[in-house]
């Protein structure tokens, strides 16, 4: 509604206002020719209206200044019916919407789109992935895929434009103005003059990237001075921009590109092998990681370690396996320790809390959400189980499988990963005896586990039986906690462990 109001004001106040018709008892007109003569001396001014392709021209003149003034740049390139067509085709820019609180910057994953596409309203463009989860962005327009401004991999900050689109309708007539400068520019020329109107596909941005070449600086050869992938090719074996092993450039890398002979060149007995590093730019939650372990490093910590006896937590999940009815259901040590550590917190409510460094406060969470480290291909994520203080057994084992499906597919909700209160890492899962974790801030604990194995333990009489001891160390924030307040929380939550019956009769 707003473009169609611009345009049809734009329009009205570039009406050409035409001269006032004589009266028709003035004297007839006189032949074509003597249009617009000065008048005879001593007879009446005749009227001089222009012909019919002199307005149009005109118009269209008119038409192109004042759309050059709304839009702030020169439009070069452009024709009378190029502007007619804004009210029925526009481009406009999609950008990155922000995804979520305090999030500035994602990575592409993947385009479900191409250029050329017809999109409908809410229909999948691409997937991003931030620090803190993986989200799907949908299309606002109707209307045409016209250009990809990123690939996989690229970095993206919020508000940076993902694609352009010619919509049916345009919802803002600066963005036709900006879209038609690409859209309607037909030289190579007019191209490199901006690095977003430049015509190329996705893989061969990829590749221009990989070489570290800019893409504005090629020649295009196709239709409309689209640089091709052949383009890119021949530019790199010019300058010699990139050599290597993985991407050298030279004939016979072009030429393995162009359909040539592969040659392979041998190594010479003199050199040797040789060994070439790899780099690895760090991504999504690998990303997350580096910023808050950096920031953890900076808060004074210390560490509980203890042991504790699960062999009454061995036969009850072995009971739990053995009794199960649900073939979609497995049971493991992990809800157990859940649960057991939410009532442990119940007792101990400091332990549960995060810490306001601004204003030096703790504020103590009511909900036990409860995070789970978890290792993923896309690096480490700690999904959390909210209100845990009120689920069952079987629920926690429930909400655990989801979660730990969700994050190997990479498909965790931001809702899954925020509001944590305290984390639990199970590195036994792996391997391990303990380790020595560094605080999820704002949480002020965090309880690496380790696995649980067969022990030798000495009875008062002196025999030697088999324990199996599960060693757990917890990380705690000094800032907040002390050793006394750590030791005896840690004491309620081996009791609970050791006694399952405790736990039983502190259930809701």
């Amino acid at each position: 509604m707003i473009g169609r109001r611009a345009w049809r004001d734009l329009r009205r106040c570039c009406r050409p206002r035409w001269p006032a018709p004589a009266p028709r008892q003035a004297t007839r007109p006189p032949p074509p020719g003597e249009l617009g003569r000065p008048p005879a001396r001593g007879g009446r001014a005749t009227p001089s209206r222009p012909p019919p392709l002199a307005a149009a021209a005109f118009l269209a003149t008119d038409l192109r200044v004042r759309f050059e003034g709304l839009c702030g740049t020169k439009a070069r390139g452009f024709s009378s019916d190029a502007v007619r067509d804004v009210p029925v085709a526009g481009v406009v820019d999609v950008p990155l919407a922000q995804t979520g609180e305090g999030i500035a910057e994602c990575e592409l994953i993947k385009w479900f789109v191409q250029e050329g596409d017809l999109i409908e309203e809410f229909e999948p463009l691409c997937e991003v992935q931030s620090d803190k989860a993986t989200i799907e962005i949908t299309s606002r327009y109707k209307g045409k895929v016209a250009h990809l401004n990123h690939i996989p991999g690229d970095i993206v900050k919020v508000g940076e434009t993902l694609l352009k689109m010619v919509v049916e309708e345009p919802h803002l007539l600066v963005e036709a103005c900006d879209g038609l400068e690409n859209v309607n520019s037909p030289t190579s020329e007019t191209i490199k003059s901006q690095k977003c109107g430049v015509l190329s596909t996705p893989a061969v941005r990829g590749l221009a990237k990989e070489y570290g070449i800019d893409i504005t600086d090629v020649h295009g050869t196709g239709t409309d001075g689209r640089v091709l992938k052949e383009d890119v090719l021949r530019y790199a074996a010019d300058k010699r921009s990139v050599e290597g092993s993985s991407a050298f450039l030279g004939t016979d890398h072009e030429d393995q590109f162009l359909g040539g002979a592969q040659t392979h060149q041998n190594v010479s007995a003199k050199s040797g092998w040789h060994y070439n590093d790899e780099t690895i730019p760090l991504r999504g939650f690998q990303r997350a990681m580096v910023k808050s372990m950096s920031m953890a490093a900076k808060v004074p910590h210390f560490h509980y370690v203890e042991e504790i006896n699960c062999d009454a937590l061995v036969e009850l999940k072995a009971s739990f396996q053995d009794n199960n009815t649900d073939p979609d259901v497995k049971h493991t040590f992990l809800p157990l320790l859940i649960k057991s550590l939410s009532m442990a917190l119940s007792k101990y409510p400091i332990m549960n809390s995060c810490f306001n460094e601004e204003s030096v406060e703790v504020i103590l969470k009511g909900s036990h959400n409860i995070g789970i480290a978890m290792a993923t291909p896309n690096g480490l994520v700690v999904p959390n189980i909210k209100n845990v203080q009120s689920l069952s057994i079987l629920e926690i084992t429930k909400e655990l499988s989801r979660l730990q499906q969700f994050a190997l597919n990479n498909k965790l909700n931001p809702e899954d990963i925020s509001g944590g209160t305290i984390t639990l890492s199970n590195i036994g899962a792996i391997g391990g005896k303990f380790g020595s974790p560094l605080l999820n801030l704002p949480e002020v604990a965090i309880i690496a586990v380790g696995r649980i194995q067969k022990t030798p333990q000495f009875a008062d009489n002196g025999d030697v039986y088999p324990v199996s001891i599960m060693t757990v160390n917890v990380g705690a924030d000094h800032r907040v906690l002390d050793g006394a307040t750590v030791a005896r929380f840690c004491n309620e939550w081996k009791q609970y462990v050791e006694k399952p019956e405790m736990l039983m009769l502190q259930m809701r």
